[in-house]
């Protein structure tokens, strides 16, 4: 996931008037109000995302929301090992949706790139990234920011400043010299008379002072924590089923309800007859929005019943005659105007395409549009009581969504609670601006006199998506008289301009990227890895069939263009040397190679795979070496790009969402296929640690499983995929 521009204008503008004691005066007093919101009596307070406890207890609160990914252990791991904290005293909780828990850290890692200003953050004191985040407001989960934005820029400062402040703490208690004092598993000890003072009896006075001055971040060889394959936090409740989801959410007296929206979005709602659904036992009432139809009941099942029951009439908006293959005609035509909106590169590409004896190739790769397929679809409960409106629900945005909840139900921020559920899924699905069930739960909840729970069916959750854009991409390059790239271009059709995230790490003389913005009646929106996605399957191909056209291996190929010495090459090297490439393989099985950078993350894969005599692709084995800087949890991390394979190749072989008449087909499971355990192959992860500043890991696992997989067929098969899904293109 990636942020919007916009968003830090709107911030940035906000600061500019603010001034330099407004600004460290908000900066106090959104702390301060973190420390009631989360600080009772025996407790102590560090900036808010910390705090001790009497007893020794260490509890850290954590911005972002758990959907599966591991964060909150990796986080509590960067924190504790700074702190210097017993490990059986941490835990962990979620931040509450308010603005004094706006991620600073976020604000640090997203602001250089947005604004086009590496160095900003040497030039801005935290307090202006604090009021920035509240502004925006920023409390995402996504864009594999949680370690490498939060964790390394929050929660390790905060550790380290806590723990300053503890030593200085006990020097003034004890009188003695900092420098003879040490500090671990949750104690400070005098080394010359062995004296002893816990972390809970020195935190009150050590929260008191001054925590901006932090001390020097701890060296990889001084880790206690970070590195060790620690068990995460939440697998204990997930397995023994105390966890709680936003479908789990009961309330008393609550009421249940669904909703069937426009099938062809953009469409209104025309008309709707609300006697059928009333005749159904248990349903109480019928609502309608500008675009959909709810129907509140005693249950779901009497809600779902009469929203089947109902024959409402909807507009198409003017989008009835969209479908997949025009919108890829279109696509192809806009490139063919070749007027881009954004265009990239350095050196002559043209005279580089038409030199003299060059050997040019073209290509046209197309990938189309991709749903979330969370496990949970959308769940909200909402009660609206005494001009207050309280709601509960997973959200990659809690302080984002409380907000829209605000503007959506004409009531004044203070008057809005939002309670942060976990996730039985995300991958950008619920980054609120897409979220639309919190408008819906918004507007029901102030028309119901009881808490109201809303429900999306599976077939509204496939229809209704925010779908990673459908694209197409062409790419032409050309090979000099010694087989190397002499020039390479890439024209691609989509929403989103991906300049900020596709890195090429390839040596070519001459490159450009031009981008054609096309915009359909889906909602565009960020998906697991996000652009890196269709990129990576774009220029991994590519590369693949370049390799072809030069007689080159593709391994070897792919290493003449890199920089010698680099992290790439190391990561390429590694994965080729861990899958026994160019070894003999049985006739039939072919092997193939990909390799992307996202999110600050190199990964690279090899997979074998073959065809089944009906022409399904069958993948044997895939091998993922990773290079993310510092791992902080390997066994986590390993889960994560695990998980990233097998969606990726999931997408690869057979998941779509085509359109026709404007509206979606698919409807469920049966027609939009995910990989299956059966299917799920042996999965090899290795990871390099390097000194790279740390790299994301919940996405940068997925995007070379696509290229991986069609490589491998191509040397299986002889036949080249350039169209995604790969299902039907081999029988």
């Amino acid at each position: 996931m990636k942020l919007q521009r916009r968003y830090f204008l709107i911030g940035g503008a906000a600061l500019v008037g603010a001034g330099v004691f407004s600004v460290w005066w908000s900066d106090k007093a959104a702390t301060a109000r973190a420390e009631r919101l989360t600080t009772g009596p025996g407790q102590s307070s560090f900036a808010g995302w910390l705090k001790i406890a009497n007893d020794d207890t260490v509890t850290i609160y954590s911005p972002h929301i758990d959907f599966g990914q591991g964060s909150h252990t990796a986080l509590a791991q960067m924190l504790a090992d700074e702190l210097d904290a017993d490990w059986g005293t941490v835990r962990v909780e979620q931040a509450p949706a308010d603005y004094a828990f706006g991620n600073t850290s976020i604000a640090k890692l997203f602001v250089p790139t947005m604004s086009g200003h590496p160095d900003v953050m040497k030039r801005l004191p935290d307090p202006v990234f604090s009021l920035l985040a509240r502004n925006v407001p920023l409390q995402i989960t996504g864009g594999s920011s949680a370690i490498r934005g939060t964790g390394q820029y929050g929660m390790r400062v905060v550790g380290a400043a806590a723990r300053r402040a503890l030593l200085a703490t006990a020097a003034d208690r004890l009188g003695v010299p900092e420098t003879e004092l040490t500090a671990a598993k949750g104690r400070i000890t005098h080394t010359r008379t062995g004296k002893v003072l816990r972390y809970g009896e020195l935190a009150e006075a050590a929260a008191r002072r001054d925590l901006r001055d932090a001390p020097a971040l701890k060296t990889r060889d001084q880790y206690t924590f970070i590195g060790k394959p620690i068990d995460r936090f939440d697998i204990p409740g997930k397995v023994n089923g105390s966890a709680q989801y936003g479908m789990d959410v009961i309330r008393p007296d609550m009421r249940v309800a669904t909703v069937i929206a426009a099938p062809v979005r953009g469409g209104k709602l025309l008309s709707v007859d609300h006697g059928p659904a009333m005749a159904v036992k248990g349903v109480e009432k019928v609502i309608a929005l500008d675009d959909a139809v709810v129907v509140v009941a005693s249950g779901y099942w009497p809600a779902l019943k009469g929203v089947r029951a109902l024959a409402p009439k909807f507009s198409d908006g003017g989008h009835g005659h969209l479908d997949t293959a025009g919108i890829y005609a279109a696509q192809a035509q806009l490139i063919a105007q070749a007027k881009p909106d954004n265009h990239y590169g350095a050196g002559d590409v043209a005279a580089a395409l038409h030199a003299p004896g060059a050997r040019v190739l073209h290509a046209e790769y197309r990938v189309p549009f991709l749903h979330q397929a969370a496990m949970e679809p959308f769940a909200m409960t909402g009660h609206h009581a005494d001009g207050k409106l309280e709601v509960w629900g997973a959200t990659q945005d809690p302080l984002q969504t409380r907000n829209l909840l605000a503007q959506f139900s004409g009531l004044s921020i203070d008057n809005v609670t939002f309670h942060p559920m976990i996730m039985g899924g995300g991958f950008g699905r619920r980054f609120p601006p897409y979220t639309q069930i919190i408008e819906q739960i918004a507007r029901v909840a102030m028309q119901v006199d009881h808490p109201v729970k809303l429900i999306w069916s599976r077939e509204e959750d496939v229809k209704q998506g925010a779908y990673r854009p459908q694209s197409l991409g062409q790419l032409q390059a050309a090979l000099g008289h010694d087989g190397t790239i002499t020039g390479w271009q890439t024209d691609y059709a989509q929403f989103a301009d991906a300049e900020s995230e596709v890195v090429f790490p390839y040596r070519v003389p001459a490159t450009a990227r031009r981008h054609f913005k096309y915009i359909s009646n889906q909602v565009d929106a960020y998906w697991r890895s996000v652009n890196s996605t269709q990129h990576g399957f774009y220029n991994e191909s590519f590369i693949d069939e370049l390799a072809h056209l030069a007689g080159a291996d593709p391994y070897r190929f792919r290493r003449a263009h890199l920089p010698a010495g680099g992290r790439h090459l190391a990561v390429l090297d590694a994965v080729a040397q861990r899958s026994g490439w160019g070894t003999p393989l049985p006739s039939g099985t072919g092997r193939g190679i990909a390799l992307v950078e996202s999110f600050g993350t190199i990964c690279a894969h090899v997979i074998e795979a073959s065809v089944t005599p009906d022409g399904t692709p069958k993948v044997h084995h895939v091998w993922a070496v990773v290079d993310c800087g510092t791992t902080v949890n390997p066994r986590n991390a390993q889960a994560q790009v695990q998980g990233a394979v097998l969606m990726g190749l999931s997408t690869a072989l057979g998941e779509a969402i085509t359109l026709t008449g404007g509206a979606v087909d698919q409807s469920s499971f049966p027609d939009y296929p995910v990989l299956k355990l059966a299917d799920a192959p042996p999965i090899d992860v290795h990871f390099i640690e390097s000194d790279a500043p740390i790299g994301g890991i919940g996405e940068p696992g997925l995007p070379p499983a696509a290229p991986a997989l069609a490589n491998a067929l191509f040397v299986a098969t002889g036949k080249r995929i350039r169209h995604l899904p790969i299902a039907g293109q081999l029988a």
